[in-house]
């Protein structure tokens, strides 16, 4: 069996290259990797392209990322809800891109990549 475990997180962080797509688990602020995404935004990657099911709320997790600059493109079924204020204002002055995809599409998708 190949032995996938590391000694720290920068080490697997840092596998992440700019320009790289990445799927965030989650479904709002539940089950998002906050200190991931904490790492991401430390190392100063750029020009991601997140999958997700959403675009983050409030200040916390995804949107922590979005607001940091980081992030490209974002693929997810549902963008906007009450407290998606960052993924908003970075949408409406064009500083990101979505690819809106219906859910059930999305998880096929997700499943086909895999």
């Amino acid at each position: 069996m190949i032995d996938k475990s590391s000694l720290s997180m920068v080490e697997v962080l840092s596998k992440i290259k700019d320009g790289s797509t990445i799927m965030i688990g989650g479904f709002g602020t539940a089950g998002q990797p906050a200190e991931l995404i904490d790492g991401l935004i430390e190392l100063g990657v750029k020009d991601l392209v997140i999958v997700n099911n959403n675009a983050g709320n409030g200040d916390y997790g995804l949107a922590k990322l979005l607001k940091s600059g980081a992030v490209r493109k974002i693929i997810c079924s549902f963008p906007r809800q009450s407290d998606s204020w960052v993924f908003d204002e970075l949408y409406h002055t064009g500083k990101i891109e979505l690819e809106l995809v219906p859910q059930g599409n999305l998880a096929c998708r997700i499943q086909a990549a895999g």
